[in-house]
């Protein structure tokens, strides 16, 4: 696969439990020529999938909007509930620039997926991250906090929710998009040895950056079902001003001053090769690293 303007595509979907359905939608995005799957991830207390794909600009672009129009068919979000926000079928709707490619050609990309989602499929769209329109939207969770439900109220009786592109009414089954240019964003979770939530809410507020802990760390305290366990859910939005290691070493002290351990860790997605190795993988007791199957660039040259 050439590098010469690839992008990188990480649609997040509303559906974590049925495997069926996520496996329609990578086949209906990996059925445009040059759209590679470099993983698709389904977790079943969040309710929530997340995919990375990656390929020309144009090509990607074409594959996310089949994704949306696929998710669009098989997702009801009046009957979908999960430990993580979401507004949409197809939640979110990300691109990265790799290689030669640029954030301008992330953006572009986004800009015109976003345009045509809404136009075709009469779904809103709200722009986030470098292809925001309003900086209030830079950060998606600004819209996104109100879910689903609070979005039917507020999008079309509120012109702080009218979103960039398409009807000012929220999709009956489908919700809203959010479609977005951005860095690498790693998304990264740590499990704690306890059963008690507020602990892990705790610790997520004191190392998010709103809350004044690290710059471009996004977190939340989650209770997993399926594990009995609390967990630190994270977003690292920028590695190289607060890497994996920082995070998972206050993450650790913290949780230590409650008598409480890490069970372990889980690398949501990929992440560049810049931000893990073997010896981190180790450090943070995530299971089982593969390079091959959890780095970027070593699965694109594998593709």
């Amino acid at each position: 696969m050439s590098s010469q303007k690839n992008v990188e595509f990480i649609p997040n979907f509303s559906e974590g439990k049925n495997a069926a359905t996520v496996d329609a939608l990578v086949a209906a995005m990996t059925a445009v020529d040059g759209v590679k799957c470099l993983g698709s991830e389904l977790d079943s207390s969040h309710h929530r999938a997340v995919v990375t794909l990656a390929g020309p600009a144009d090509a990607v672009a074409e594959a996310a909007f089949r994704g949306a129009r696929e998710a669009s068919l098989r997702i009801d979000l009046r009957n979908h509930k999960g430990e993580h926000k979401r507004m949409g079928a197809m939640d979110v709707c990300p691109f990265v620039p790799l290689g030669d490619a640029t954030m301008a050609d992330a953006v572009a990309t986004a800009r015109a997926v976003g345009e045509r989602i809404a136009d075709e499929l009469s779904i809103p769209v709200f722009l986030y991250g470098a292809a925001c329109q309003r900086e209030e939207r830079r950060k998606l969770g600004n819209i996104r906090n109100k879910e689903f439900e609070g979005l039917m109220e507020l999008v079309g009786s509120d012109p702080d929710f009218a979103p960039d592109f398409g009807p000012a009414k929220l999709h009956e089954s489908a919700g809203a998009v959010g479609v977005g240019a951005r860095k690498f964003l790693i998304a990264y979770n740590i499990n704690l040895q306890t059963t008690d939530v507020q602990i892990a809410k705790d610790i997520a507020k004191a190392v998010r950056e709103k809350d004044g802990g690290f710059k471009g760390v996004q977190g939340m305290g989650f209770f997993l079902d399926d594990k009995n366990l609390a967990q630190v859910s994270m977003n690292l939005l920028d590695f190289e001003t607060t890497s994996i290691r920082t995070v998972f070493d206050k993450v650790a002290e913290l949780a230590s001053q409650k008598g409480v351990e890490v069970a372990e860790s889980e690398l949501i997605g990929l992440a560049p090769a810049a931000a893990i190795d073997a010896d981190l993988a180790a450090h943070i007791k995530l299971p089982s690293f593969d390079p091959a199957q959890q780095v970027v660039e070593a699965k694109l040259a594998a593709s």
